[in-house]
């Protein structure tokens, strides 16, 4: 398995990247090489002040960095030897098995879209976010910013979406999916609650509960939150508030202690025809570590695949 990595994408690119990357590489299996896209000399300078085996890596030279702010469809189109357009690149040629960045995430997104494209018969590709339950286990909501518009069509997709990423990469069988809304009650809701309802309730492949509430979000009565991306990223930045004001507290929790998004590395862009994890701009070493084991995991587990088949299915019907 070849995984690619942007090393100029983040705020403390390329240092903490390349640190990220070396922790990684003490613990991947021996059938995971790693193909880092960036500035070839930064890298084997902070290889060899680290003391660390460069055998299992690969690095392609590049001369151009796209910029956290820039226009993520100018910067694609105008810096095409960039990290992250390199790194597509390769992407599409088949030339690693997935790609991830903690760069510019509109980039990312875009350059999903127009190199290995969406997966025929998704309409939008979704973010989603993994949630840490109280009981101990794992949710997933989605979307978590890529689409701050939707149409019911859309949150029946992320509804499937989710339930295979929770399922084969999470290990969670038959994921319950809930519809995040301000009641309980089927026809509570806006005008896209209210028409997303009977879409998910009439959805064969989800296990669909029904309405949640804000009040859900942490508890085990979900697995799966299909929300717009508007909300969802609403409740991805309140969610990631909790940590940052425990430790302002100084406060120590094992629970809230798992709200860190080091923990997470990063979040795969579902709907694509390739494994494209995007990490937070400000990742350090220990999230860039946990980045390139996400990325594995999703590769590994055959996602994009098994996203084909669900939607091919779901078509067929």
């Amino acid at each position: 398995m070849k995984i690619g990595i942007d090393i100029m994408g983040g705020d403390y690119a390329p240092e903490q990247i390349v640190l990220g990357v070396i922790q990684a590489l003490e613990e991947l299996p021996a059938d995971t090489r790693l193909v880092l896209f960036g500035d070839q000399e930064a890298v084997r300078a902070i290889f060899d002040r680290e003391g660390a085996d460069c055998a299992r890596v690969d690095l392609v030279h590049t001369t151009e960095v796209i910029g956290m702010d820039e226009h993520a469809t100018r910067a694609i189109a105008q810096k095409p030897d960039s990290s992250i357009s390199r790194g597509f690149e390769q992407l599409k040629a088949g030339q690693i098995d997935a790609f991830a960045s903690a760069g510019n995430s509109g980039a990312m997104m875009v350059g999903a879209m127009f190199s290995v494209k969406t997966v025929p018969g998704i309409l939008r590709p979704a973010i989603c976010s993994v949630i840490p339950k109280e009981d101990g286990s794992w949710g997933v909501f989605l979307d978590a910013g890529a689409n701050a518009d939707c149409k019911p069509e859309h949150l029946q997709q992320f509804a499937i979406l989710g339930s295979l990423f929770l399922e084969h990469v999470y290990g969670v069988p038959q994921p319950k999916v809930g519809l995040m809304n301000i009641g309980e009650e089927e026809e509570k809701g806006n005008m896209l609650c209210q028409a997303t309802y009977p879409l998910l309730k009439a959805t064969r492949d989800i296990n669909f509960i029904g309405n949640i509430e804000g009040r859900d979000l942490f508890n085990n009565k979900a697995d799966v939150i299909v929300c717009d991306g508007f909300t969802g990223n609403v409740m991805l930045k309140l969610a990631e508030s909790f940590y940052g004001l425990m430790r302002k507290r100084k406060i120590q929790n094992e629970y809230f202690d798992r709200f860190n998004f080091e923990n997470y590395g990063g979040t795969p862009v579902l709907g694509v025809n390739a494994p494209v994890i995007i990490a937070h701009g400000i990742s350090n070493a220990k999230a860039i570590k946990n980045m390139v084991h996400i990325t594995r995991k999703v590769t590994a587990a055959g996602l994009t695949e098994k996203i084909a088949l669900a939607v091919q299915e779901s078509i067929a019907s």
